[in-house]
């Protein structure tokens, strides 16, 4: 299991990891296969989106605190909006792998997205060789 560490900054916010991944995956050397990308936090998430624009990364957050804001819930923690963005994020992503990179668009990025910061966290990057057994 490799686990990359991420140190979120505030309370909502994206973090590009793509090259953190991308090195997980040359580390292994596998030419083709999957990355799976895990976020093991219930108030925290991984999407695939945009990097050439940062106004996209704004947009996203500011989307979600539309659907999902910090209002008057039961939860004692205080942070249900933050399971409500997680839940609508996602805990994880298959990214294939061809030729020993990761095969994402022309503007895609991989984020770990924090909805309750500034915290410690980690990603679980796993790498699954389709050439296993042949």
């Amino acid at each position: 299991m490799n686990v990359i560490h991420i140190k979120s900054q505030s309370r909502n916010q994206l973090i590009d990891i793509t090259r953190m991944v991308g090195d997980v995956v040359q580390q292994h050397s596998v030419q083709d296969g999957i990355c799976i990308v895990f976020v093991p936090h219930t108030t925290a998430g991984v999407t695939v989106n945009e990097n050439a624009d940062p106004d996209v990364q704004r947009d996203i957050l500011l989307g979600l605190e539309r659907m999902a804001c910090h209002a008057d819930y039961h939860h004692c923690e205080g942070n249900s909006d933050a399971h409500l963005k997680a839940s609508l994020m996602g805990s994880s992503q298959l990214i294939p792998v061809e030729n020993g990179s990761l095969v994402l668009g022309t503007w895609q990025g991989i984020y770990f997205a924090e909805f309750d910061g500034p915290r410690q966290r980690r990603v679980i990057v796993q790498i699954l060789n389709s050439t296993a057994g042949r």
